[in-house]
């Protein structure tokens, strides 16, 4: 969906209902079409060609899937950051996440690491949050360190990787950012229905056939599919944002208070009035909230 350089916090929502932004999670029979449309037709991935001039790109397919990395040009890059973008687990990423991974490439002074996951109907959470996971064990070998970031059902991924590494490998990340996290795909939290009618992009009924189709043989309540499910004490540091606008909002507050009861250091940003994944949005607020993003990030591989 392509947006305007700059607008108002404000004007967002009504822009979000114009170009019908939530016409694939309204309606179940919409969101079937969806899924074959994109898998018989799948969308672009590759980066913008006006990507920023102070970051180098590379890709490979090592991990079975094309997997960017971006490099800031100038000085020492510490670490990394696994970037994992949303769309519901069925739309391929777009510009504003190729801008926010660039951004925090060259302000942060990192390498990103880019993957473009396989998409539902042909990948699941079985498959990948398990290769994300194998993603960030290779960057912490190879660049000494690394922290996960994910917006939406990325940030479900994100979150899902970083409990598996826990579990698995013992590993606590340095930092780990969510950006409007997908946490329980049961979608039975109350608060959301009170929510939904103010939010412009997202809807439960739609949602619900990209979650049949990204569980797989899994419940909807294991941990890979639905990282609020999980015991979250040994959790390493997490960056939460996420808009009052938004159905996935009373689940982050769900999320932000176990974490705080589990122990786990929570930095919470919450977007009065504003919506789904609103630090990619092209206003003040979003733009306030990269440089949170990117001041966390630095900061968590400072001493790598």
């Amino acid at each position: 969906m392509a947006v305007p350089s700059f607008m108002s916090s404000r004007v967002v929502p009504g822009y979000l209902r114009v170009v019908r932004a939530n016409r694939a999670f309204t309606d179940a029979e919409r969101a079937r079409a969806h899924v074959r449309e994109r898998s018989i037709r799948p969308q672009p991935y590759g980066p913008p060609r006006r990507l920023r001039r102070d970051v180098a790109l590379e890709v490979s397919r090592e991990a079975g899937f094309p997997v960017y990395t971006l490099t800031p040009r100038s000085g020492r890059a510490r670490g990394s950051v696994v970037y994992v973008h949303g769309g519901g687990w069925v739309n391929e990423i777009a510009p504003q996440h190729w801008a926010l991974a660039a951004e925090i490439a060259a302000r942060a002074g990192t390498t990103v690491t880019v993957p473009i996951y396989p998409l539902i109907p042909f990948g699941t959470a079985g498959q990948v949050v398990p290769a994300i996971a194998t993603l960030v064990s290779e960057n912490m070998s190879r660049y000494g360190g690394a922290c996960l970031a994910g917006d939406s059902a990325g940030g479900q991924i994100a979150l899902s990787a970083a409990l598996l590494l826990r579990d698995e490998q013992q590993v606590k990340m340095p930092r780990t950012v969510l950006i409007s996290p997908a946490l329980d795909q049961s979608l039975r939290n109350p608060e959301i229905d009170v929510v939904q009618p103010s939010d412009p992009w997202l809807g439960k009924a739609g949602a619900r056939v990209f979650i049949e189709f990204w569980r797989g043989e899994l419940s909807v309540d294991d941990p890979l599919v639905s990282p609020l499910a999980a015991d979250l004490p040994g959790l390493g540091p997490l960056s939460v944002f996420c808009g009052t606008r938004d159905i996935v909002h009373p689940d982050t507050k769900l999320l932000v208070a176990k974490a705080g009861a589990a122990g786990v250091e929570v930095d919470y940003h919450e977007g009065q009035d504003l919506v789904h994944v609103f630090p990619l949005t092209p206003t003040p607020e979003g733009r306030a909230a990269r440089a949170v993003i990117v001041d966390r990030l630095r900061a968590a591989l400072a001493t790598v």
